[in-house]
C-alpha cells in the first residue's frame, strides 16, 4: 500500500507526473483539486465519489496542488481519509511543509523534497519535445547549441522549457532554431529569489557560510545572486554586520567597523553606488581571521544570566554619589585599577557572588575563550597574564 506523501519541490520539477504515474502504478483512480481555488465542497463531492468506488472494490489516489494554500481547518479535513484508508493522499508544494502544513497532517505523510531539474535532463525533455509530430510541422528542429541554451535559461523548470520551446517555433516557423533566433525571444533571466520564503533563506545562509568557510569567490557569487534578484542592500548590510560579530569578533575588530561602514554607504548611496561597498565587506569579512568566540561567550552568558536569579549588585561595585549611601557602604572597597600596578586590580572581584562561583566551576573559570588567530592572540595572552596576576594575589 503506498503511503501519503508530500511532494515539496520548485515548480515545473514533475510533482503533477509523479502522482499520476504513481495512481498509474498502484492501479488507483486519479482526481485532483488545486488549493488555489477549492474549498471544502469540491474536497467533500471527491470524498463521496472515492466512496462510490471503494464500494466497487476500486481505490483513489487524491492529488492536492499548492497544498499549502489552504488553511489549518480545511488541512484537517483530509486526516479522517486518511485516517481510514478511503484514498492515498498527494500533496504538492513549493513552500516547506514545516512551516506551512500542519503537524497533524505532516505526521501521516511522507515528505520528499525535489530538486530542480539538471540541465541534461531538460536535454532530454527538449529533444523528445522536438520529435513531437505536432512541433515538427512547425519547425525543423534546434540546433545543440539553441537546445543548450533553452535548458539553460529555464532554470531546473521543465515547464518553463516547453514553454520557451513554443513560443520560439511560434515565433520562427518553418525554421530550424539557433541561438540567434532564441536570444530575441528569452525574457531577461532573473535570479530565483523569494523574499520571505525558503530562497530567501537559502541564499543569505550560503553567503553567510561562504563567509565563515573564508571563501571570497564563494561569497562573492552569493551576493551578487541576491543582489540582482533584487534583495534590498540594507538588508544585505544588516547581515554583514551580525557576521562581523558572529563570525570574526575581535579576531579583526576592523571586520565590524568595515561593516556599519558598508551599511552607512548603503544608505547614503542606494543602489547601485552602494552596492560596491557591499562587495569590499563580503571579501574583507571572508578573507579575515575567524573567531566565533564572542558570540559563544555571549550565548553562554545569556542562557545563564536567563537561567539563575537577578543577583543583587555587589556594595563596592555601585556608585556613591550621597551622604546615605556612603553611610550604607555603596562603592566601599572598589579598588580604581589605574592605580594599580598594570593598571590591573589583581584579584578584584566584579561578578555577583553566585555566578563568580558558577564560572569557577568551569574547566578554565571563564566563559571568553580567544582564539589563536588574529588579534586575539594577543588578547588571549593578555588575559593570560592578567589570571597569573590574579593567581599570584591569592598565593599572596
Amino acid at each position: 500500500r503506498l503511503p501519503s506523501l508530500i511532494l515539496w519541490g520548485p515548480p515545473g520539477v514533475g510533482k503533477t507526473t509523479i502522482a499520476r504515474l504513481l495512481a498509474q502504478r498502484i492501479g488507483a483512480h486519479f482526481c485532483s483539486l488545486s488549493a488555489v481555488d477549492a474549498g471544502l465542497k469540491d474536497l467533500r463531492e471527491l470524498v463521496l465519489q472515492a466512496k462510490q468506488r471503494q464500494a466497487r472494490g476500486e481505490s483513489s489516489l487524491l492529488f492536492v496542488d499548492e497544498v499549502h494554500r489552504f488553511h489549518k481547518g480545511q488541512q484537517d479535513a483530509f486526516l479522517p481519509h486518511l485516517e481510514s484508508g478511503l484514498f492515498t493522499f498527494v500533496g504538492a508544494t513549493t513552500e516547506n511543509p514545516s512551516f506551512e502544513l500542519n503537524k497533524a497532517l505532516l505526521s501521516r505523510a511522507r515528505v520528499y523534497q525535489l530538486k530542480p531539474l539538471a540541465v541534461d535532463d531538460l536535454l532530454v525533455i527538449l529533444r523528445r519535445s522536438l520529435d513531437d509530430p505536432h512541433l515538427s510541422q512547425q519547425i525543423q528542429g534546434a540546433s545543440q547549441q539553441a537546445q543548450q541554451l533553452l535548458a539553460e535559461a529555464a532554470e531546473g523548470d521543465a515547464r518553463k522549457a516547453l514553454g520557451l520551446l513554443e513560443l520560439a517555433a511560434d515565433s520562427f516557423p518553418g525554421l530550424e532554431l539557433q541561438v540567434e533566433h532564441l536570444q530575441s525571444v528569452l525574457p531577461e533571466r532573473v535570479a530565483q529569489f523569494d523574499k520571505g520564503g525558503d530562497s530567501f533563506y537559502e541564499l543569505i545562509s550560503a553567503l553567510h557560510k561562504s563567509v565563515r568557510g573564508s571563501a571570497p569567490d564563494a561569497a562573492l557569487y552569493w551576493l551578487c545572486r541576491m543582489l540582482v534578484a533584487g534583495c534590498p542592500g540594507n538588508y544585505i548590510a544588516r547581515r554583514l554586520v551580525r557576521m562581523a560579530s558572529e563570525e570574526i569578533g575581535n579576531a579583526d575588530p576592523a571586520a565590524l567597523q568595515l561593516a556599519i561602514n558598508a551599511w552607512q554607504s548603503m544608505e547614503r548611496l542606494g543602489s547601485p553606488e552602494g552596492e560596491l561597498a557591499l562587495a569590499q565587506t563580503v571579501l574583507y569579512l571572508a578573507a579575515a581571521p575567524k573567531s566565533n568566540a564572542a558570540y559563544l561567550a555571549y550565548k553562554s552568558m545569556r542562557a545563564l544570566v536567563e537561567a539563575m536569579p537577578s543577583e543583587a549588585i555587589p556594595d563596592h561595585l555601585c556608585n556613591a554619589p550621597t551622604a546615605l549611601l556612603k553611610e550604607l557602604g555603596k562603592s566601599k572597597g572598589y579598588r580604581y585599577a589605574h592605580d594599580e600596578p598594570h593598571a590591573y586590580a589583581a584579584g578584584e572581584q566584579y561578578l555577583p557572588p553566585i555566578m563568580a562561583q558558577r564560572l569557577a566551576e568551569l574547566p578554565d573559570a571563564r566563559l571568553y575563550q580567544p582564539v589563536e588567530r588574529g588579534l586575539e592572540v594577543k588578547i588571549r595572552q593578555k588575559l593570560d597574564f592578567l589570571r597569573q596576576l590574579d593567581q599570584q594575589h591569592s598565593a599572596d
